[in-house]
């Protein structure tokens, strides 16, 4: 078998920059073969070409997670999967007091923080069965937690991450008889374009916990949600 096919893959869901591009680079250094996934096609080349000069087998797919023919055709292009990470997101516009919620506001981030998951894991799914060691990571956050409360009132997004989590422990349920082990992670609060760069946490710490749900063992957790602490309250 040529090293090409040999290679794990993994697709990585907004991938261009942030989080996204730090889990990608944790991934291929660890010598998977890196599909960046974005949107922006010059920042998703831009985002290659950077992966490519760090010595790392990487490729760009198109891909808007709200499309279902952009889902389906990023689908169509990939040969094999093993690792799929759906990390692209987005926070809503402020504000987000639930008493003045706007639901236009909750149907978008809705529509690519857990649709888009579903679009994309549901699509690749048939290629992750086929891998012999199979992981999808959804990226969450501490704010979708019901217990903990974190962060600032965000009616569209704090939902959306809680909607994101049952729905992780739905498909852990529904795949428990398979190889395929799935799990949500809190990457933390780092400094990206999402928080206006107001932290000191860099993105490649927070894309650690993925790339470690990523990596899991065959008798690793599934349907958790955990950061670099270990299991976060539901």
């Amino acid at each position: 078998m040529d090293r090409v096919n040999d290679m794990k893959t993994a697709l990585v869901t907004g991938a261009n920059k942030g989080i996204g591009f730090a889990i990608a680079e944790g991934l291929g250094t660890l010598g998977f073969r890196v599909a960046v996934g974005a949107r922006d096609d010059v920042r998703r080349e831009e985002a290659v070409e950077r992966l490519r000069a760090k010595g790392i087998d990487a490729f760009g797919v198109a891909l808007d997670v709200t499309s279902d023919d952009s889902v389906r055709t990023a689908a169509q292009a990939l040969d094999r999967l093993d690792v799929l990470v759906n990390n692209a997101g987005i926070g809503g516009p402020f504000p987000q007091d639930p008493t003045t919620l706007d639901l236009g506001v909750v149907r978008t981030v809705l529509d690519t923080n857990v649709f888009g998951v579903v679009r994309v894991t549901n699509a690749v799914l048939p290629l992750l069965r086929k891998a012999e060691a199979p992981r999808i990571v959804n990226v969450s956050s501490n704010m979708g937690s019901l217990a903990l409360r974190t962060g600032p009132i965000m009616a569209a997004y704090a939902p959306s991450k809680s909607m994101l989590n049952s729905l992780t422990v739905q498909y852990a349920r529904a795949l428990a008889d398979t190889n395929v082990i799935i799990n949500a992670c809190c990457p933390g609060y780092v400094a990206t374009d999402f928080t206006g760069h107001a932290s000191d946490r860099t993105p490649e710490q927070g894309a650690a916990i993925a790339v470690r749900l990523a990596t899991l063992p065959g008798d690793g957790p599934r349907g958790g949600f955990f950061d670099d602490g270990g299991d976060i309250p539901w």
